[in-house]
C-alpha cells in the first residue's frame, strides 16, 4: 500500500491541477493545489534524476543532480520573465539563495545535530562554497551600487548585466570542472565511521531505460504545473494583500525548494552531513551562479530584457545569509545549535520581507 502512495498523490494532484487551469477555479483554490502538485512532481524528479545518476556515474551523475536539482525553480523562473513579472523573478531568485542558505540547511543541521552530538565534513569543500558565494555576493553587489552612485543609459545596464550572467556562468561550469574532475579527491566527503545506510542507496528504483523516461516525464509535467502555479500568482498575490517580493522570496522559493528540503534532512538524520550540506549550498550556488544568469539571456529571447540589479532589501537578506551560513560552516562540523541559529535569521527575514 505504502509503495502506491506517493504515486497516487503525485497523479492525483497533478490531475486536480491540470482540471483546476482548465475548468477555470477560483485562483486560490488553482494555487494551493498547484502548490502541492509541483511538490510532489518536484520529489518525482529528484528521485528520477537519483535514478539516472546511478547508472550515469558519479561524475555524470553530480552533474545531472546539479542541472535538474532547480529545474522547478527555472521553469518557474523562466515562466514569470515571459510574463514581465521581473520583480517575482528577482525575489524568487533571493528566496531560493536565502532558503537553502538558512532553512534547508538550518533544518538539516538541527536534526542532524539532535540524533547525533557533532557532524563533521570536508572542510575544504566548506571553504570553496563560501568563497563561490561571496563571489556571487560580489556579481549582484557591484551593478546595484554603480547604477545607485551613476545614471547609466538603459543599453549600459542591459549590457552589464549580460556581461556579468556571462562571466556567473562560466564561473560555474568552471567550479563543475574543479570539483568533479581535476579535484574530486580534494573535495570528497568525509566518511562517518557511524554513518548509515539509506534505502535503495546502492540499489536504483528503477531500470535504466524507466529512470530516462520518468526523467523526462518529471520535466514535463514540472514545466506544466509550473505554468498553472504562475498563471494564479497574480490574482492571489492582489486578493491577499502580499507583496510580490514576499510571495517570491518565500512562497514560490519554498514551494520549488521542497523536494531538496526533505532529501537534505534525511541525509543528516543518518548522518551524511557532507551530503546534506552539498545539497543546500550546492543549491544556492547554482541559483547564484547558473540558474539567475540563465533567466537574463531568456528574457532577451522573450524581447523583454531582465538586468541584474536587484534591489538593497534583495541584497541585504542575501548578504546576510551568506555571511551567517560561511560563519556557521568554514570549520567543517556542525551540531543542532547552529542550525537552530540559521532557522532565527530565516525566521527574522520573513517576518520583515511579509511586513514590507
Amino acid at each position: 500500500m505504502k509503495k502506491y502512495l506517493f504515486p497516487g498523490l503525485l497523479t492525483l494532484f497533478f490531475v486536480l491541477s491540470a482540471i483546476g487551469h482548465f475548468a477555470e477555479w477560483s485562483a486560490t483554490l488553482q494555487f494551493i493545489i498547484s502548490a502541492i502538485s509541483v511538490i510532489f512532481v518536484a520529489g518525482f524528479l529528484g528521485k528520477a534524476t537519483e535514478s539516472v545518476s546511478h547508472y550515469a556515474g558519479q561524475r555524470l551523475g553530480g552533474f545531472l543532480n546539479a542541472t535538474f536539482g532547480n529545474a522547478a525553480e527555472l521553469i518557474i523562473g523562466i515562466l514569470l520573465v515571459k510574463e514581465g513579472l521581473f520583480d517575482m523573478v528577482k525575489a524568487s531568485i533571493t528566496g531560493s539563495i536565502i532558503g537553502n542558505l538558512l532553512l534547508v540547511l538550518g533544518l538539516s543541521l538541527f536534526a542532524g545535530g539532535l540524533k547525533h552530538k557533532v557532524q563533521h565534513y570536508n572542510v575544504s569543500l566548506a571553504g570553496m562554497n563560501g568563497s563561490l558565494m561571496i563571489v556571487a555576493i560580489i556579481a549582484l553587489f557591484v551593478p546595484a551600487i554603480f547604477l545607485q552612485s551613476h545614471e547609466l543609459p538603459k543599453e549600459h545596464i542591459t549590457s552589464l548585466s549580460i556581461i556579468v550572467a556571462g562571466i556567473l556562468i562560466v564561473a560555474y561550469l568552471l567550479w563543475l570542472l574543479f570539483s568533479m574532475i581535476t579535484h574530486k579527491d580534494y573535495l570528497a566527503d568525509v566518511t562517518e565511521t557511524n554513518a548509515e545506510e539509506l534505502p535503495h542507496e546502492h540499489k536504483p528504483a528503477w531500470s535504466k531505460r524507466q529512470s530516462i523516461l520518468y526523467l523526462i516525464l518529471a520535466t514535463v509535467m514540472v514545466a506544466f504545473v509550473s505554468e498553472w502555479l504562475v498563471g494564479t500568482l497574480d490574482t492571489f498575490t492582489a486578493k491577499f494583500g502580499l507583496s510580490e517580493i514576499f510571495v517570491g522570496a518565500f512562497v514560490v522559493a519554498i514551494v520549488g525548494n521542497a523536494a531538496e528540503h526533505s532529501a537534505a534532512i534525511l541525509l543528516a538524520m543518518k548522518n551524511k552531513i557532507g551530503a546534506s550540506v552539498e545539497i543546500a549550498v550546492g543549491s544556492s550556488l547554482q541559483i547564484a551562479l547558473f540558474v539567475a544568469p540563465v533567466l537574463v539571456f531568456v528574457s532577451h529571447l522573450f524581447g523583454r530584457p531582465m538586468d541584474i540589479v536587484f534591489t538593497a532589501i534583495e541584497l541585504a537578506a542575501i548578504g546576510v545569509s551568506v555571511f551567517i551560513a560561511k560563519s556557521i560552516t568554514q570549520d567543517g562540523q556542525t551540531n543542532w545549535y547552529e542550525g537552530l541559529l540559521l532557522i532565527a535569521v530565516y525566521a527574522i527575514l520573513g517576518v520583515s520581507f511579509y511586513l514590507i
